[in-house]
């Protein structure tokens, strides 16, 4: 079973400084100073925010989902702006799905706009086809508003 979930949302800013934050690894730093009531740590386990790096989410109790899984930088292109990440050890690979990917892609709209296109892609064995309801986009479109409002308090000056 392959399933597939986006979410969109408007930012105040170039498609540049949106990308200065969700194509490094300022994204992962950012989640676990701004979100403390979601994730309880995120680790730096492997590289330098390049490709091949790998990231444990420890999520705090009680949040919907696996407690902690870890994910590897698969892709980032920095032309088209778009960075994947793959689950490579436990979390949703424990509950019988065979992919579980997570794509941020910044669309230049404007000089000063650009739209954060979050997406879920993942594949599930049939027999766990009911843990499709553990897949949301709504931790990212909550990573997506807050970025939001910290990239306009943090424009560059023009």
């Amino acid at each position: 079973m392959f399933g597939k979930l986006e979410d969109e949302l408007e930012l105040d800013v170039a498609a540049s400084e949106a990308w200065n934050l969700f194509g490094t690894i300022e994204i992962a730093k950012f989640v676990e100073k701004e979100m403390p009531q979601v994730f309880q740590k995120v680790e730096l386990i492997e590289g330098d925010g390049g490709l091949g790096t790998v990231l444990k989410l420890t999520f705090v109790p009680g949040i919907p989902g696996p407690p902690s899984y870890k994910e590897k930088f698969t892709k980032i292109d920095n032309e088209k702006r778009i960075k994947e990440t793959e689950v490579v050890e436990g979390g949703y690979l424990e509950l019988g799905f065979t992919l579980f990917r997570v794509r941020f892609e910044v669309v230049e709209k404007g000089e000063d706009s650009s739209i954060i296109k979050s997406t879920i892609e993942y594949e599930l064995k049939e027999e766990h086809a009911a843990n499709a309801s553990l897949v949301s986009t709504q931790i990212l479109a909550n990573i997506a508003q807050l970025a939001k409002n910290y990239l306009n308090k943090n424009k560059a000056p023009k």
